[in-house]
């Protein structure tokens, strides 16, 4: 009976054991997968001014022993704006499959004589964030479910906004630059937008900005997502205090279903 007593009690040791270790949040996701790839065309005014290249690998990874999904995310300047700035910058995220949360998180900034290199490493059963490879303070303590800029827009395709009302706000913790941000972004119902590939069905976000120098308001951001079960952005309009930006939809392959342009 003792002996029965003291293998019941480390059975209960170890189960409480894992469950404490297992503290991952399980998100449904339907809306991306590998091999998913998405272009974009960026104009300032008339000027085709940049491009832009997102990229779900085919193969998964494994990150802190996690299945992830590595997401590439290519931006650079083009044409006569590539003279004036110049910009070759470069993000990755591994984006754990089950929770959409990073693992892990790769910049590669080339901005003029601006140059950042840097690996930002998640924990999140201790909810602190890493950057290595420095030398001045490295290890960061975030909020539960804290996401990269990356991870946080794959986080927003799986929600459900078929249940969300027009005005109401999600709120999404990031971590950036050693700063973290709680990210807000106002959805604001449906529309039907116009663009190159012919009228599509949308749903209508706009990122809460604070207060800056660089955009007119806090929700000079429009970004016009498909209303199918991708939810990919088609497109992107951005108030300057200085003119204006729009970001397109190129080129797409490997989504979950086709886009359906009317």
């Amino acid at each position: 009976m003792k002996k029965l007593l003291i293998s019941i009690g480390i059975l209960f040791v170890l189960g409480s054991g894992f469950t404490a270790l297992n503290t991952y949040r399980r998100v449904v996701n339907t809306s991306f997968g590998p091999g998913e790839h998405l272009e974009y065309r960026v104009h300032y005014g008339f000027i085709n001014a940049a491009e832009a290249v997102v990229d779900v690998s085919p193969t998964l990874y494994k990150v802190n022993d996690r299945p992830c999904y590595r997401v590439n995310v290519d931006g650079r300047t083009v044409g006569a704006f590539d003279l004036v700035t110049r910009i070759r910058d470069t993000w990755r995220s591994y984006i754990d499959t089950s929770a959409i949360l990073p693992q892990k998180f790769y910049t590669n900034l080339q901005e003029n004589n601006y140059r950042k290199e840097e690996n930002i490493t998640f924990n999140h059963e201790a909810n602190t964030v890493k950057a290595e490879e420095r030398t001045e303070k490295d290890v960061f303590k975030v909020p539960d479910n804290v996401h990269d800029l990356i991870s946080g827009y794959y986080f927003l395709r799986t929600i459900d906004f078929s249940k969300l009302a027009s005005g109401q706000v999600i709120e999404v913790p990031a971590f950036y630059d050693d700063t973290i941000y709680n990210m807000k972004v106002r959805y604001r119902g449906k529309d039907v937008i116009k663009t190159k590939q012919g009228r599509i069905n949308v749903l209508k976000l706009n990122p809460v900005l604070p207060q800056n120098k660089l955009f007119k308001d806090e929700e000079s951001i429009r970004i016009f997502v498909s209303d199918d079960t991708n939810k990919v952005p088609v497109k992107v309009e951005v108030d300057l205090w200085v003119g204006s930006m729009v970001m397109d939809l190129k080129k797409n392959s490997g989504l979950k279903q086709p886009l359906k342009f009317q």
